[in-house]
């Protein structure tokens, strides 16, 4: 069976924790999903119009987190580190179901969902994969800041880079090939926030759910944290996580060159939404042996067998 057709999980995962932003214990599974299906998430505490497709266009909010919300106005939030894992893991189909609003943050990073998938194993069918292969550069930039798409032949590659006034960040700066290099560190790496920020934050109803145990804080020259650090880059490779999530909103898994300077979900899903609404920006690949990335064959998740 080729590593290059559609993947999703053998058996169901179940996650349980608590919102970031809503504070609201959740339970949420994931179960495998028939070839062609895509990611969907359900809302199972609501009876009526509770499907939500991810999608670049349905994102209703970036401002923290991202928000999707369907036809209706039934919203699923804080999907970016699920849809990472999702994407760096190879999975192309799944249902999500949740009986709340919002995902559960777990530690702040990815690696709950990694772990815990990779031990269950992959069921691949024989339908081949998809790709989005971007065709021209697309810039999307507000003042200083900016998000930047360019073609690349063989992969997907993100160049992130992010200024800030506290003294442990300043100016990081961190490249990661998604199909080629060890993704550890990026899945691993936890949100953040400086201290003097949380209260303006439940001031305005987010991070209700926010710990020590989801969040890295920073108070002056302290990380508040017992763990302290988990990699060197931890903060800008958990904004390459979060971006590779919004990504994943696109549909499918992308070739292509992204570099971006202070950027967020807001500003990635805006360079989205105008990549994706010009056909000439783009192509839509269905992977055969004729065109197939190199890259495609050499990453170690999408080698994981059934």
């Amino acid at each position: 069976m080729s590593v290059l057709n559609q993947k999703t999980i053998k058996n169901s995962a179940k996650f349980e924790g608590i919102g970031l932003h809503s504070g609201k214990k959740v339970l949420m599974t994931l179960f495998p999903a028939p070839p062609n299906t895509g990611i969907i998430f359900k809302r199972s505490d609501l009876n009526n119009n509770n499907l939500i497709y991810p999608s670049v266009f349905n994102v209703s909010s970036a401002s923290y987190c991202t928000k999707l919300t369907n036809e209706y106005g039934v919203s699923v939030s804080t999907v970016e580190h699920l849809m990472a894992a999702l994407c760096g893991l190879g999975i192309d189909n799944l249902f999500v179901e949740l009986n709340s609003e919002e995902l559960p943050i777990m530690d702040g990073s990815a690696k709950n969902f990694i772990d815990v998938l990779q031990n269950i194993g992959f069921k691949i069918s024989d339908q081949p994969i998809r790709i989005i292969k971007i065709n021209k550069k697309v810039t999307y930039s507000d003042g200083e800041k900016f998000i930047k798409f360019e073609p690349n032949k063989i992969s997907l590659e993100i160049d992130f880079e992010i200024k800030y006034k506290q003294n442990l960040i300043l100016n990081q700066r961190n490249s990661i090939n998604i199909y080629m290099n060890d993704l550890t560190d990026m899945y691993n790496s936890r949100t953040f926030c400086l201290f003097e920020d949380v209260e303006k934050l439940k001031k305005i109803g987010l991070a209700k759910g926010g710990s020590l145990e989801n969040a890295i804080v920073l108070k002056g020259n302290e990380i508040l944290n017992p763990e302290k650090l988990r990699n060197t880059k931890e903060f800008v490779n958990h904004k390459i996580l979060d971006c590779l999530g919004d990504i994943y909103l696109a549909g499918y898994r992308m070739v292509g060159k992204i570099t971006s300077s202070q950027g967020g979900h807001n500003m990635t899903n805006q360079g989205l939404r105008d990549l994706l609404s010009n056909n000439d920006n783009f192509s839509i690949i269905e992977l055969k042996e004729k065109n197939i990335p190199h890259s495609f064959l050499i990453k170690n998740p999408l080698k994981t067998s059934a």
